[in-house]
């Protein structure tokens, strides 16, 4: 009988990911409810070095496919290795990161097992045997509560909504070697270049303040004030998909669906009219400020303080206040 939550992580740069320490925490306060154990499955080269890691944050069991051939994700070649540490850990519940690959493994990894998957999911509630998890919906203007009536039940755990759990060095727990035997005959996709774009201080996922700058800065150089003010704030700068588009920053600072998901404490929106797109990526804020001359906006709308003005002079007022206070 399937039991426990099974934890589908990921490693950079030698450490675990922020957002696999994230997901521990959440499957061990599931496994409470529900019973069982915490797995952890890690995939490429060092896997296995990284174990000790996972049960210091919270897991049971891990399983590792120390194997340089899943170092980069692959659909297909993840997606055999995921199905092995089920079949190793039977899970009730399967959680992975909304991250890039796991946005594209667990709708995967659901049609494999014949079930079914909650994407983005921001708060869960053990209830009646079973999880409610609790997703944005509409753009991120409501909030939708589902049960997933079928086993294992995946959910999608959007970053910086769950608490980590302290690490203890004290736990212990078993490495099991998964041994995948990866058909790579039959593989339809390959790896033909990646991009490593270089990025100086907080990542944008882990930021617990993060500024943004959208089409309505006029230009690229309305983002050396955006990056003043998260400077002085100690935030991270994010981007509307329009200002990326119009090349006016990187790609890889992009907001919303087809860009980062972003969960801080203050969002900080700068000349963004509030797309259902770029609402759905920082609908996780906790507090939002908008800074937009369109009282009417969208963004202004919802954000919780809205400031109507030009933002040439808002801003250097506010990065000057608030140097003062520092000071």
């Amino acid at each position: 009988m399937a039991e426990g939550v099974l934890v589908i992580g990921e490693m950079q740069d030698g450490e675990l990911l922020g957002q696999t320490r994230e997901m521990l925490g959440a499957a061990r306060r599931i496994a409470d409810g529900l019973g069982g154990l915490v797995n952890l499955a890690l995939f490429g080269e060092g896997a296995e070095g990284l174990a000790q890691q996972g049960i210091e944050a919270g897991a049971d069991l891990v399983y590792t496919e120390d194997n340089a051939d899943l170092t980069e994700y692959l659909p297909e070649r993840w997606l055999q290795a995921a199905q092995t540490a089920v079949d190793f850990a039977d899970p009730e519940v399967i959680l992975i990161a909304t991250t890039t690959p796991g946005r594209d493994l667990a709708p995967r990894l659901a049609f494999r097992l014949n079930s079914a998957v909650a994407m983005d999911v921001l708060e869960f509630e053990v209830k009646d045997g079973g999880v409610l998890w609790t997703r944005p919906c509409y753009g991120g203007s409501a909030r939708a509560v589902v049960r997933i009536n079928a086993a294992p039940q995946i959910a999608t755990i959007r970053a910086k909504s769950q608490e980590p759990l302290e690490p203890d060095a004290s736990r212990t727990g078993d490495t099991i070697p998964l041994g995948v035997e990866l058909d790579t005959a039959s593989e339809r996709e390959k790896l033909t270049n990646k991009e490593v774009v270089e990025a100086e201080g907080i990542q944008l996922e882990d930021a617990d303040i993060v500024v943004s700058g959208g089409r309505g800065l006029g230009g690229p150089e309305g983002f050396q004030v955006v990056e003043q003010l998260a400077t002085v704030l100690g935030g991270a700068v994010g981007a509307s998909r329009a200002a990326c588009d119009l090349g006016w920053y990187p790609p890889s600072q992009q907001v919303g669906l087809t860009g980062k998901t972003v969960s801080p404490d203050l969002y900080i929106a700068v000349g963004i009219s509030g797309a259902s797109q770029h609402m759905s990526g920082m609908a996780g804020s906790k507090t939002v400020v908008a800074i937009n001359k369109d009282p009417e906006s969208t963004m202004v709308k919802s954000a919780r303080y809205a400031l109507v003005g030009d933002y040439k002079q808002a801003i250097p007022a506010l990065v000057e206040e608030i140097r003062k206070l520092k000071s």
